[in-house]
């Protein structure tokens, strides 16, 4: 008798362990490991994932598993045991560390489909056989009426049948009709010659598929290639000369588009001193992590792509993590462009089904190379040889709900259980990062120069307070608008950056100073020029604009702030030659706008690209001569201790984008805080020194990386409560931690309300306190019947990005 161990799907506490459930008898040759099933638990029926297959068990009275979600195993043995290590490191429910594994259409509801993929169907048994005759595709539960589970898991696994699960969503698959001859050729010639005259288009379909010697063709290709009808393709189909079929197809996003192949370029000095260390981890199957430290434009692309192409050509598995904001068609095409169909690609353009799609060329192993964002470190593969992050420093490589996990130490955590480098690339590195470099731990890659020995582009910093005081009301300083006109008449392209992180349109009273707030957030509401709306971007709460102030009634209401449309108004004021190209949420929200706006300044079709954060990454246009920077330091305004670090990235990253081919680049850095280091030194680009500096102050009042940080944030419709909850918290933590670790807290969050919820929060800094987990594990524990009945929140981040 076998028995599972099984991972329900209810997140709670007491449940967060593995159940015994008996195999029935029919099943015990099929199940494995990493499946989906249904079981009874308590009075229902949940799903839950099989974790652990065994011979016998410490209880005697056991159920049974109820039903099989899938029929091959969704998740790997090593997803599995990462799962587990998951589960620790964040904090969080070991379902829903599986659940972060998964592609979306496997969580939605969906049916079994079981199709045919074999060559003959005469190598189906007889019982399964009469169900697939003309027809490709059969619902699961029809089958299983007459088969049994183990001959359909049999010819599963021979490779002539699969499972496909179907979204049951308007757009659950994508099908083509496809038209098949009925019969052999000398049989169409026959039907040939018993067609009258008259019927000239059915002479030439049948004639079509006797001299080209088809057996099928899809009907879109076979009606243009014979200018024949559908009607005509019908009469056929009804003398039972020709066969229709739906066929599922894979919904690839990039299946309209010619990738031009590409070739390895020769590697400069620098960079065969950087791929050296990387391919003998490759050759000898040795888990290193490098530390790529590379000025934008130094080449890192070519060195990701040459020891992919090592590791792909000894048949083993690559993934290339890349940020959201810099899953950039050029970067897409960089790898199709070299590996062709080879590569799968994830990110959140692609709808629920194309995502599918792309998840299963890689559990079928029909793919070896996946790129993508954040949760692709899951990729299904069982033979990694490499993982890389790029851009290793972006905040979106850490998730910010349940599991809390950062994609580097996922990547980190996989390497060493495949025996395979991770190399992590970034011209401004997390202070993380570069100091385990600087310590050892990961082997530090210099590329200190742009490839054929390009000039960084020269950087101003114009201090906005100044040109205030010489009477310039404008948000382009004079400088800016000299070199914008310039570029203009030279035909030469100005990308734009407007820096709203941290930033937003407010709408104040000129006589009262009252603010428009969300009345169930504390937070003020952001102007949408679009409808005219206020709106709260952390409730959804909007409201129209008023024309007179709610509590002075004066009409001296105005907006503050700068959005990227007005910015655009601005630019066509005072520059109405220009063709302007605006990236922002508002103009990138449909599927495919994006690329379309980057091609379109791709092909010259526009002077200036006006963008937010999403143009400072990956961008790489030969005509692109000048940056600007409108607003530089807000982000130093945010209660936020990597403030200094991620404007200096983010600067640095922008000034990249200018100069990277032939014509030489400016950079403009508008700012109000001109002598603010980091923005004095990303004009320099000087990373080691804003290192030296941040590494000072980060010792001084211990933060990352000389300390550990874990924030405890507690939120409940009653202020009270959070206080009193928050307040038992730290009187546990205080007692219960070791000597060197700090509390600090309980304060109210820097945004103390969110729908209707107020919030407390505690940090704790730490370095080496082995117990921590187990400490803060129990007071989820102790909290958890409050949490499912009495509308308390405890959330535990373990490594926050962001303290709001």
């Amino acid at each position: 008798m076998k028995y599972a161990s099984v991972i329900v799907d209810v997140q709670a506490m007491q449940t967060d362990r593995a159940f015994d459930y008996k195999v029935p008898e029919e099943w015990q040759q099929l199940v494995s490991p990493g499946m989906r099933v249904i079981v009874p638990f308590g009075p229902r029926k949940v799903q839950g994932f099989i974790v652990e297959l065994k011979n016998q068990t410490d209880y005697e009275k056991l159920k049974s598993i109820s039903d099989l979600v899938d029929l091959t195993p969704c998740l790997t043995t090593e997803l599995i045991e990462l799962g587990q290590w998951l589960t620790e490191k964040t904090l969080c429910f070991k379902v829903s560390a599986f659940q972060a594994m998964l592609p979306a259409a496997m969580k939605a509801k969906y049916e079994k489909v079981i199709r045919f993929i074999g060559d003959e169907l005469e190598a189906l048994p007889f019982t399964i056989r009469p169900f697939f005759e003309g027809k490709i595709e059969v619902d699961l539960k029809d089958i299983e009426q007459v088969a049994s589970f183990r001959e359909i898991h049999k010819e599963i696994e021979c490779g002539n049948l699969e499972v496909i699960y179907k979204v049951k969503q308007k757009t659950n698959k994508k099908t083509v009709k496809v038209i098949k001859a009925s019969e052999t050729f000398s049989a169409l010639s026959e039907h040939l010659s018993a067609i009258p005259a008259n019927a000239k288009k059915q002479h030439d379909i049948i004639h079509y598929f006797i001299t080209n010697r088809l057996n099928e063709i899809p009907l879109q290709l076979l009606l243009s290639e014979t200018k024949a009808s559908d009607t005509t393709v019908k009469a056929l189909i009804s003398k039972g000369i020709l066969q229709e079929e739906n066929r599922e197809i894979y919904r690839d996003p990039y299946e309209n588009r010619e990738f031009e192949k590409t070739n390895p370029l020769p590697l400069n000095e620098e960079q065969q001193q950087a791929i050296g260390p990387i391919i003998h981890a490759i050759d000898k199957k040795l888990h290193e992590v490098f530390l790529m430290y590379g000025v934008t434009g130094s080449g890192k692309t070519e060195v990701y792509l040459q020891s992919i192409d090592k590791v792909l050509k000894e048949g083993r598995e690559a993934i290339v993590l890349v940020p959201e904001i810099s899953l950039t068609p050029q970067m897409v095409h960089r790898f199709k462009g070299r590996f062709g169909s080879k590569v799968a690609v994830l990110h959140s353009g692609l709808s629920t089904g194309e995502k599918y799609d792309e998840w299963r060329k890689i559990q079928r192993k029909e793919v070896q190379l996946v790129v993508g964002a954040r949760s692709a470190i899951f990729a299904p593969f069982e033979k990694l040889g490499m993982i890389i992050i790029d851009e290793e420093h972006e905040s979106s490589y850490k998730q910010e709900e349940n599991p809390r996990y950062h994609a580097r130490d996922v990547a980190i955590y996989r390497g060493k259980q495949h025996n395979c480098p991770v190399v992590l690339g970034s011209a401004t590195p997390t202070l993380e990062s570069f100091a385990r470099s600087q310590k050892g731990v990961y082997k530090l890659l210099t590329l200190k120069e742009r490839v054929n020995k390009r000039n960084m582009p020269s950087v101003e910093i114009v201090d906005m307070r100044e040109e205030l005081r010489n009477g310039n009301r404008s948000m382009f300083s004079a400088s800016l608008m000299d070199k914008m006109t310039d570029r203009l008449n030279k035909h030469e392209q100005t990308v734009l950056l407007l820096n709203k992180r941290g930033y937003s349109s407010f709408v104040m009273c000129r006589d009262c100073g009252y603010v428009n707030g969300c009345p169930h957030c504390d937070i003020s509401l952001t102007y949408h020029l679009r409808g005219q709306q206020l709106k709260c971007h952390y409730c959804g709460y909007e409201e129209p604009l008023p024309n007179t102030c709610p509590e002075c009634e004066s009409e001296h209401i105005r907006y503050f702030g700068t959005g990227t449309q007005k910015v655009e108004e601005e630019l066509v004021k005072i520059l109405p030659e220009a063709r302007i190209i605006r990236m922002d949420v508002d103009t990138t929200n449909r599927k495919g706008a994006h690329e379309k706006l980057l091609t379109k300044f791709g092909q010259k079709q526009a002077d200036i690209l006006l963008g937010t954060q999403m143009i400072a990454k990956g961008l790489d246009f030969p005509d692109v001569t000048l940056v600007g920077v409108l607003t530089a330091d807000t982000m130093l305004n945010l209660p936020d201790f990597r403030a200094s670090e991620k404007t200096f990235q983010l600067l640095t990253q922008v000034s990249g984008r200018a100069g990277r081919h032939e014509l030489p680049g400016e950079v403009v850095i508008q700012t109000y805080t001109p002598e603010h280091y980091s923005i004095q030194l990303s004009s320099q680009y000087d990373y080691d020194s804003l290192f030296r500096h941040e590494m000072q102050l980060r010792k001084t009042h211990a933060y990352p990386p000389y300390y550990f940080i874990a924030l405890v944030t507690v939120s409940h419709p009653d202020i009270m409560k959070v206080v009193s909850v928050t307040e038992t918290i730290v009187q546990y933590l205080r007692r219960n931690v070791a000597n060197d670790t700090r509390i600090l807290g309980p304060v109210a969050s820097p945004i103390p309300r969110i729908k209707d919820r107020y919030r407390y929060q505690c940090m704790v800094k730490y370095k080496r306190d082995n117990d921590l987990h187990i400490t803060l594990r129990k007071i989820l524990e102790h909290f958890q019947q409050e949490m499912t009945t009495n509308q308390l929140m405890i959330s535990v981040d373990l490594n926050p990005n962001t303290m709001m």
